[in-house]
């Protein structure tokens, strides 16, 4: 037996419950792991409150970092007693414990904490995606800007260090002063405060009117309209999250009228389907955190027993950085 959080239905922070659970042994293709930390990512409140509808009961989490102790048949590249860590469908890394596909993954280097480990997967490896494979029709070059919205959040901060590390010049977006205070000693080129300021226009003015590349957006429908105003010619809206909702339907040929621009909605589970694609940008990520390019700021910890108010700071937008569980 071990402990795991469990929802039995869809609702609010009161719904996530410690409960007892039975841990069996790996399937052909699976492991066993125990966690050591568990990570926290918005992704897992779109599945509480049903945004993202779920099969019930079921345990929340889809990130974590600990110790190999089961392998199954066929699993090559994990053996008993290696270091892991991963981000992975289907969820389940809100337990102390748990049987998982092991394609996902991934031998954590030595010099990677657990906690890190934990915290840098889900968001890192999106953050990988985005810069890296979620691009304009001319890709990315040194000088260019992009707009990236939360960019106090866990990704953000990861994809401002990354950004500075391409040589991007990444205009972050935050919901206070500090917040953008803190993207900026991250390595945005410059930031703006969108409870205060207007975004669109600020954005004109840092780009002399020409607009950004790109813009990222987990926000959703509150910053979809404005972000669209902030491409330039061809650019590209990345949508990747609904933190403040859903965004509602439009017509195509707005597109047109704000320069044949493009729209895509990614998730980071189509970039890591096979154990290969996932492991390529695991080693992106691993090389660049180890390089000291990108550091992983974890700014708050929980234990696994006090998921309810890691979920309600979560959504009052009280975080900043990574957040982790721990499962004792």
């Amino acid at each position: 037996m071990t402990q795991a959080i469990r929802i039995s239905q869809h609702g609010g922070p009161e719904q996530l419950q410690l409960a007892d659970v039975a841990v069996g042994d790996p399937g052909p293709g699976e492991i066993r792991i125990r966690h050591h930390a568990v990570g926290l990512n918005y992704i897992d409140v779109y599945q509480r409150t049903g945004l993202y509808p779920m099969q019930l009961p079921q345990t929340l989490g889809m990130e974590g970092a600990g110790m190999v102790e089961v392998v199954g048949q066929g699993v090559t590249h994990l053996k008993v007693g290696d270091r892991a860590a991963y981000a992975a469908n289907p969820p389940g890394s809100y337990s102390q414990a748990r049987v998982m596909p092991a394609k996902n993954v991934c031998k954590l280097p030595d010099a990677i904490s657990f906690e890190t480990g934990a915290a840098m997967m889900l968001k890192g490896l999106t953050a990988q995606y985005l810069l890296k494979r979620t691009l304009p029709q001319a890709g990315l070059h040194a000088g260019d800007f992009v707009l990236f919205h939360a960019a106090a959040g866990g990704v953000g901060l990861i994809a401002c260090q990354w950004a500075k590390a391409l040589g991007l010049q990444l205009i972050a977006t935050a919901g206070s002063d500090a917040k953008c205070a803190l993207a900026l000693e991250h390595g945005a080129a410059h930031a703006i405060n969108y409870s205060t300021q207007d975004f669109a226009a600020r954005v004109k003015e840092i780009t002399a009117g020409k607009g950004v590349n790109v813009v990222y957006d987990s926000v959703g429908k509150d910053t979809w309209d404005k972000s669209l105003d902030c491409l330039a010619p061809f650019g590209l809206m990345a949508s990747f999250g609904n933190a403040s909702g859903p965004v509602p339907p439009f017509a195509p040929g707005m597109l047109v009228a704000k320069g044949s621009i493009y729209v895509t909605r990614q998730t980071l589970f189509t970039h890591i389907a096979t154990r290969e694609a996932n492991q390529a940008m695991a080693d992106d990520l691993f090389a660049v955190v180890a390089s000291g390019a990108v550091k992983i700021r974890i700014d708050q910890r929980y234990p696994l027993a006090d998921v309810q108010q890691a979920h309600r700071d979560l959504e009052a937008r009280k975080t900043t950085g990574c957040s982790v569980l721990l499962p004792g």
